[in-house]
This record gives C-alpha cells, sequence and structure tokens, in this order.
C-alpha cells in the first residue's frame, strides 16, 4: 500500500510536469489565446475555421479557452502596440500572420507563437528551418514564392494579350518582396516586361495606380495583411482602370478581382489550431516542425471577366475549383 506521504510527493511531480494551460484551468483561469490579423472583415471565415477546429479538439471558446481578438488593419505601429498588450495579458499562445512576427519575437521570446500565413518563413527569418524552427515560434507555411510561376501561367491563359505586367506588393514586407522578386523574374523567363510598383502603407496605394496609367495589361498582387486590409480600394481602382487581377486568396475573387491561386487559407487556421492544441498540452513550439500547404484552389469570377471583355478559355474553366458567376 502506498504511503500518504508517497503519495503526495508523487502527486507534486506530477503536477509540476502538467502543461500550462492545465494549470490555469485549475487555478481558475482559462488559457487564452491571442489572436492577431489583419482585420476583423478579411478574417472572418478564416477565425471561423480556427475556432471550429479548437472546439472539436476540446477547447470552446468562452467555456474552456478564451481567446482575445486584436486586428492591425495593417499598420505595424498597432502590431507593435498588440505585442506589448499580448505580453502584459500574459496570454498562453499568439496566432498571427508571418508580418506580425517579428514585433512579437522582439516583445517576448517566451509566449509560443504561432504564424497561420506566411509567405516563405525561411527566406523572411522567422524561423531557422521548417524542420527545426526553433526559439518560441512555428506554423504554416504558405509557399507562395514556389507559386508565382503557377500564377503567371493561369493569368496568361486567362488574358492571352498579357505583355506588360504590374506587380504590387507591400515592400515594407520581407516575405513580400521575396516573393515580388520570384514572380518579377518567372514573368520576365515568360517574355512578359514587368512593372513593380512598391507599396509600405494604405495611402501608396491610389498613387502606384495613378502612376500606372497605360504601363499594364494585369496586375498581379503580393497578398499580405496591408493587401487584405484594403481590398475594397484595391478592387475600386483596378475595376477603374479595367485591368485583369491575380491573388493568392479567394477573398480577393469574391470581391470582384478576376482571379487566384493558392492554398486554402480556413484550411490553414483549421491547421493552427491544431499547432495550438499541441502547444497547450505541453509541446513547445520548437518541436513543431513548419508544415507546407496541401490544399491549394483556383477561382475565377465570370462576372468580372465578362465586365472586362475576357473571355476565360473552357480549358481553364474545367481546372477551377469554384467559379463566381
Amino acid at each position: 500500500m502506498m504511503r500518504r506521504r508517497d503519495f503526495f510527493t508523487l502527486l507534486g511531480g506530477a503536477a509540476a510536469a502538467w502543461p500550462l494551460a492545465a494549470r490555469a484551468q485549475q487555478a481558475g483561469k482559462l488559457p487564452t489565446i491571442g489572436f492577431l490579423g489583419s482585420n476583423a472583415l478579411t478574417w472572418t471565415a478564416w477565425t471561423a475555421a480556427f475556432v471550429e477546429r479548437l472546439s472539436a479538439l476540446g477547447w470552446v471558446e468562452g467555456r474552456t479557452i478564451v481567446i482575445d481578438y486584436r486586428w492591425s488593419e495593417g499598420r505595424p505601429e498597432r502590431v507593435a502596440e498588440v505585442a506589448a498588450e499580448f505580453v502584459r495579458l500574459k496570454v498562453d499562445a499568439i496566432v498571427t500572420d508571418a508580418i506580425a512576427v517579428p514585433a512579437l519575437k522582439q516583445a517576448t521570446a517566451v509566449i509560443p507563437i504561432v504564424f497561420a500565413l506566411a509567405l516563405d518563413p525561411v527566406g523572411g527569418g522567422l524561423v531557422s528551418s521548417l524542420a527545426r524552427p526553433g526559439g518560441n515560434v512555428t506554423g504554416l507555411s504558405l509557399q507562395q514564392t514556389d507559386l508565382a510561376v503557377k500564377r503567371l501561367a493561369l493569368l496568361r491563359e486567362a488574358v492571352p494579350q498579357l505583355r506588360r505586367l504590374a506587380i504590387v506588393a507591400n515592400i515594407g514586407n520581407p516575405s513580400a518582396a521575396l516573393e515580388m522578386g520570384e514572380a518579377s523574374a518567372a514573368a520576365r523567363t515568360l517574355g512578359i516586361e514587368v512593372a513593380p510598383l512598391e507599396i509600405r502603407r494604405a495611402q501608396d496605394i491610389a498613387r502606384v495606380f495613378a502612376a500606372l496609367k497605360a504601363q499594364a495589361d494585369a496586375l498581379y498582387f503580393v497578398g499580405d495583411p496591408l493587401v487584405g486590409a484594403n481590398r475594397t480600394p484595391i478592387m475600386t481602382f483596378a475595376l477603374t482602370a479595367r485591368l485583369p487581377t491575380i491573388f493568392n486568396t479567394r477573398d480577393h475573387v469574391q470581391a470582384v478581382g478576376l482571379m487566384s491561386y493558392g492554398p486554402n487559407f480556413p484550411a490553414q487556421l483549421r491547421r493552427a489550431a491544431d499547432f495550438v492544441d499541441k502547444i497547450l498540452r505541453g509541446t513547445k513550439p520548437s518541436d513543431i516542425p513548419v508544415e507546407q500547404p496541401i490544399q491549394f484552389e483556383l477561382v475565377i469570377n465570370l462576372t468580372t471577366a465578362k465586365a472586362l471583355g475576357l473571355s476565360v478559355p473552357p480549358t481553364l474553366l474545367a481546372l477551377a475549383d469554384e467559379i463566381i458567376e
């Protein structure tokens, strides 16, 4: 029979090994996730997928876990403010996109950080490697730079007269700058003239469109929080200029962009929930390899194509995962 003193010694040792979230619940405090996205509108479907998956894993918002949502609206200074706030609140983990990671890493080397959307996590300096992220950061790659050639091939099939391409990117985002370089190189190999248009803040969007004039037959947008937060003015300018557009996610196509090709973003957020679950149960971020996307989708807006006077080839429509009419 186990002696009383031995029993309590064993119990104390086990408690010391409990994951942080479990100890927090025992103390009456629910584990808290700090969730930082670009804006609520763009992230609505993505956050829903994240919360749904967390619930399936036993983390029910408001009952077994708290999620504190914050939105950067594409402003770097806002990211720094939220980073400091999450540290002050002592959240148990942070979920975000790649552009916020540097500020979060600067604010804390202790709180686990999971990026759900990263264009190039290694090239952007977020992690040491995909297999061994190191430190307190891990997450999911969008594999964007590798998709530039595919996007351009699809765009040229939809726009056969494509000779001049404007590539718009937030040059303040290192990963976006990398994709701009990859897309520019890919376009030139296809014999397409490139006009790189650099933005750093929302006010730059009107400026680059004003400077564009007749210099392009189509627009390639490198997706990032600044682009996502300013989707409405971007769509307005593009339609006014009567320019076909290609993006990395369906959200822009649902908002009258011509086409998109890239990973399924709700699927990325569902996988991010799995990462959070592992972390709350005691796994270190450095022991969770960065994952590559497994679901890609081509979305075409036929209504926009007709408005632009484009006839999308049946062969391309047959490849589409979704056609908006």
